[in-house]
């Protein structure tokens, strides 16, 4: 049970202080807390949060700034709320004057690095995460005010249009709402995205952080869509309204770096008729649980338009995350290789000529490969003195560990072997990772 009183007493901040201090492990911390007379509930309380302590740190403060500080949140607070890489790259689209309404605040991850000229409200429905807001902001060294309030009465039908107490807004929708409970309808959020949209109607301009996997064609018009991560993730798809808006009706995918400074990004006009599938593949995705090899189709966050089909060429290279959820990465291939295309549909796998660049692509040589069937694997591997492999998978399920036990391989070299598919058909793939610049 979260305590804000608790957490913040002098008394349980020196006790984390100091246990942090002598790197106590669990059963030395309960025994200390339960000595030191603490109930079951506030062992449990200070024991749950001093787990959190290092995540919080690493997730919001830079190395060198890190040690001996103290935020409010609980796992899930902490699990949804915006990192710093990304938040520090998200300050630079906000004006340096004026009001910003944080609606569905959180613990204010989305508020830590907005520029200090704006005035800053935080609004939740949970006192706990406004308590944890207050709490937090301060920290960041900004004075901000709480209303406890639905975000959507905050600024709905209700409110005319332009008369909003507040310029901007920024707006996280919730997407769970217990720790461990996951949100498999992407449209399930509180608020809707049409809510959202009406939200938008009272504000100059705003932004609403939406799931990566979020359905493009249910954005309206007139918005700005950014896909935000780094190089091994796509963290969320921001839209951006009023405005925020720099460049209307665009797509755009970006890396950031650890600073928080943008590393690549590519764009393009937003076209909707790559964001909606023609009848005849929607037809075999509604069909592919009863069908097996070849006829099933696989489809991974691609588009409709996306590189041709061919052979298994002399590189296969795998997408950056944002470039696959952004529908870019087909433009970024031909870009580079007009060779590029893929080897089965629906699988964001691009084989060319030549080796694709990073950071939009990792590539790997493609060295040999076989039909998916432990005795044409082995014969591969041992043909190339592979010892040691990591195991990649796109539309083949199965066990990663329990594939390499089976395979048992014995060589010197390591090497990347992709389980996937070409034409529909099950293959393996033998590679090694390229020099990339």
């Amino acid at each position: 049970m979260f305590s804000a009183s608790l957490l913040t007493s002098p008394q349980v901040l020196e006790f984390i202080r100091n246990a942090l201090k002598r790197k106590m492990d669990a059963l030395q911390v309960s025994t200390a807390l339960s000595k030191a007379g603490y109930s079951n509930e506030d062992r449990a309380t200070i024991m749950d949060y001093m787990a959190l302590v290092p995540k919080f740190r690493d997730k919001f403060f830079e190395e060198e700034s890190r040690k001996g500080k103290f935020l409010l949140c609980d796992k899930l607070a902490l699990e949804q709320s915006t990192a710093q890489d990304i938040g520090r790259w998200k300050a630079a689209l906000w004006p340096h004057e004026g009001s910003v309404n944080d609606l569905c605040c959180g613990m204010g991850g989305d508020s830590f690095f907005l520029p200090a000229g704006l005035k800053i409200t935080g609004v939740d429905l949970d006192e706990n995460r406004l308590a944890m807001y207050r709490h937090n902001l301060l920290a960041f060294g900004k004075d901000v005010s709480t209303k406890c309030a639905d975000v959507r009465e905050v600024a709905g039908n209700n409110v005319p249009t332009g008369s909003n107490s507040a310029d901007f807004f920024t707006i996280d929708p919730a997407r769970r709402a217990i720790e461990g409970e996951n949100q498999r309808d992407l449209r399930n959020l509180t608020p809707t995205l049409e809510e959202v949209v009406e939200i938008s109607k009272h504000y100059k301009g705003g932004m609403a952080k939406l799931p990566p996997g979020y359905p493009p064609a249910e954005i309206p018009d007139s918005t700005e869509i950014l896909y935000l991560g780094g190089h091994s993730d796509c963290r969320e798809c921001l839209v951006l309204f009023g405005e925020l808006v720099k460049h209307p009706d665009t797509v755009r995918a970006v890396i950031v770096d650890k600073a928080g400074n943008t590393e690549a990004e590519w764009t393009r006009k937003r076209d909707r008729t790559l964001e909606t599938l023609d009848e005849e593949l929607q037809e075999k995705l509604d069909r592919n649980d009863s069908l097996e090899g070849k006829d099933r189709t696989y489809r991974t966050a691609t588009s409709r338009s996306d590189l041709p089909l061919g052979e298994i060429g002399k590189y296969i290279a795998e997408p950056a995350p944002a470039l696959i959820r952004s529908r870019l990465f087909s433009d970024a291939a031909l870009a580079h290789d007009p060779s590029a295309h893929l080897i089965s549909e629906g699988i964001a796998y691009v084989s060319s000529d030549k080796p694709l660049p990073a950071p939009a692509f990792t590539s790997y040589e493609i060295l040999a490969h076989a039909e998916i069937a432990t005795g044409a694997v082995r014969s591969m591997l041992k043909e190339h003195d592979i010892g040691k492999i990591t195991l990649k998978l796109r539309g083949v399920k199965l066990d990663p560990d329990a594939e390499t036990k089976r395979l048992k391989p014995k060589g010197k070299n390591s090497a990347i072997l992709f389980y996937t598919r070409a034409y529909g058909e099950k293959i393996a793939i033998l590679t090694i990772k390229t020099n990339q610049t």
